[in-house]
């Protein structure tokens, strides 16, 4: 009896533990799934959005979502470089709306497949034939949209035309003349900083605008941007010659010479103060600010041969959206709502410099000219704003074939022959791959969490640099650690590119939640997080973070599961850019060191290592 009695409890008590097992295993698959689902759910509610400058990080994307408050954007500082997106596109990482400033719809041929026909929105319609045939495909469809232009042309100084006594150039005859005639009063009449091969490139495009902009000329843009064209296109042989003969032609009339080539930005600006020089080629935001100098400057277009005017000008950037998104038609939605506040009249004020003219492409947007472009207010009104031609050969042959032309090594038959050779030739094979990536990491952001692919980022440098902690801004990486092989160019694309520096202090635990909290909760001339993605990564702690109406506030800070205590000490790297730092470097109780070398130096030493490893991502926030 007890035998039996002892066999029974036995029985029940291996079936209450295989009862508890198998609750306890419902239990976790149940949260686990409630957790893959949050994650999901998380993700598909976020639109990313790659902006190609830190600069847009300030106004703009905080106005973007302060207009769209029920859409959660994510904005990332990518890279001003198509073959970076090419990258992400290749490895899985395409984002849902691309910019890019450095651009040509040759470059971004690659990608056609991967993004949104454009041609058909509102957007697209709102955009003025002239500047939307610059980015239509072959097949009529739209990929890219322009945002407002950056206009160059003449920058000139009408006080030394008025001390010498010599009228403003109306047209290109009186434009060398009075180059002449400031040669003869011994003031250099036209230079530019053609050390440059943005200068070159638009010199060599903007006097022959017209060409370009003909029939000819667009057939030939439209042949060599054609993404079905296999084969390299060189130049033609209709409108290339006459732009190669009419720049020999301009580079004898004002006398360019060897010298020329040496001029950078800063010794054309100093010889335009210093009235050594009367006119160079430059942007329009610098005649307000020669204007505030007290030097009275207007700004000109550049005069073609044939009597026609125009200016150059360059979008602030290009926006393209992900093709995926048209597979759910929720976040299609969503990004279309972003791109349309992106285009908006008020966002792009936000874009352009102070003092600047709104010169847009849509015809949605009004522009006001003020005094400093009212010259060529007639330009304008006629639609001679040409776009110039900027693939990545175009820019690096233009400063080869143009500063031979300058030098005098090339007529205009040599300089043709050299740059149609160079168009054409195969490029060879990408660099060796120099990182190895195993796994791909999400750069969504997630309450739970933080940033995956950044916190990989930052464990991996923080272990470089060999501190305690790490907290970096919100913008720091480019959230690109995907499954891969990176050359060289696309692993320091894994850093954020605008001037991101690191700054090294050792502080106690009091002033550590004071550094942090100035981070997370932005402060007075610094940066100021606008949404969940643009809040700091930390290695080395974790954070709580509140979020409430009107911002974020940090609730507390732990090294290792424990609370820090005030009298901790601590080694602290911190990465952001110079006007992100400088209001926390000016408060009292912080000594840092560094601030002048480049992050991205430093992480490419690392992975140019033999022995470079990402380390593992590790949850650094949680966000209430």
């Amino acid at each position: 009896m007890w035998r039996y009695t002892f066999s029974i409890r036995g029985d029940l008590k291996l079936k209450r533990k295989k009862v508890i097992l198998f609750l306890l295993l419902t239990v976790t698959a149940l949260l686990a799934g409630c957790g893959k689902k949050s994650v999901k759910k998380e993700e598909a509610e976020t639109i990313r959005v790659y902006l190609w400058t830190t600069n847009l990080y300030d106004k703009y994307a905080p106005y973007i979502q302060s207009q769209l408050p029920d859409v959660n954007i994510e904005f990332v500082v990518g890279n001003n470089d198509l073959d970076f997106y090419k990258f992400l596109d290749e490895n899985g990482g395409l984002p849902d709306i691309i910019t890019c400033c450095r651009f040509s719809l040759h470059d971004a041929s690659p990608l056609k497949d991967s993004l949104m026909d454009l041609s058909t929105t509102n957007e697209a319609g709102a955009v003025y034939n002239t500047y939307l045939n610059n980015f239509m495909n072959e097949d009529g469809s739209v990929n890219w949209l322009p945002v407002c232009a950056d206009a160059h042309g003449f920058v000139v100084n009408k006080g030394l035309f008025e001390k010498y006594g010599i009228e403003l150039p109306t047209d290109y005859d009186s434009f060398v003349l009075a180059c002449q005639k400031f040669e003869e009063a011994g003031v250099r009449g036209f230079t530019a900083d053609y050390y440059y091969d943005y200068t070159c490139m638009e010199t060599l495009q903007g006097l022959s605008a017209s060409e370009l902009t003909s029939t000819d000329g667009r057939k030939w843009r439209t042949a060599y941007s054609d993404p079905a064209n296999k084969e390299r296109v060189g130049l033609d042989d209709i409108v290339w010659p006459q732009a190669f003969e009419h720049l020999e032609q301009f580079i004898n009339d004002v006398k360019l010479e060897q010298d020329d080539l040496d001029l950078t930005y800063d010794d054309v600006i100093s010889m335009y103060q210093n009235e050594e020089l009367a006119m160079y080629f430059g942007s329009s935001f610098m005649v307000k600010t020669f204007q505030d100098q007290g030097i009275d400057t207007a700004f000109l277009p550049f005069f073609n041969q044939d009597g026609e005017e125009w200016i150059v000008t360059t979008p602030y950037f290009q926006i393209a959206l992900n093709k995926d998104l048209e597979q759910d038609d929720s976040r299609r939605k969503k990004a279309m709502s972003v791109l349309k506040e992106m285009l908006s009249e008020e966002a792009q004020n936000l874009i352009i410099a102070d003092g600047q003219d709104m010169l847009s492409y849509s015809q949605n947007v009004d522009f006001y000219l003020t005094e400093y472009l009212k010259d060529i207010k007639p330009v304008i009104e006629e639609n001679h704003m040409y776009i110039r031609i900027a693939s990545n050969d175009f820019f690096s042959i233009s400063k080869d074939v143009v500063s031979k032309m300058i030098a005098g090594e090339y007529d205009s038959k040599q300089a043709y022959k050299a740059f149609n050779d160079q168009l054409k030739e195969e490029k060879s094979a990408s660099d060796d791959v120099v990182l190895k990536v195993q796994n791909t990491y999400s750069n969504y952001f997630h309450a739970d969490g933080g940033n995956e692919a950044y916190s990989v980022m930052a464990n991996t440098l923080r272990g470089i640099y060999g501190t305690d902690v790490l907290i970096a801004a919100g913008n720091s990486f480019t959230g690109n650690v995907l499954h891969a092989d990176y050359t060289k160019k696309m692993a320091v694309s894994m850093i954020m590119p605008n001037s991101l520096f690191s700054y090294k202090c050792e502080i106690t635990g009091a002033k550590l939640k004071e550094l942090l909290k100035a981070f997370v909760e932005g402060c007075e001339g610094g940066f100021i997080p606008f949404n969940r993605g643009s809040l700091p990564v930390v290695s080395g702690i974790s954070m709580e973070v509140k979020e409430n109406s009107d911002g974020y506030t940090l609730t507390s800070i732990k090294k290792d599961g424990k609370t820090i205590k005030d009298d901790d000490t601590f080694t602290v790297m911190c990465l952001a850019a110079k006007k992100y730092m400088e209001p926390i470097i000016s408060a009292e109780g912080y000594m840092f060191e560094g601030g002048d070398t480049f992050v991205k130096d430093t992480w490419i030493n690392y992975v140019l290592g033999d022995d470079a490893v990402l380390a593992e991502p590790k949850s650094y926030i949680t966000l209430r």
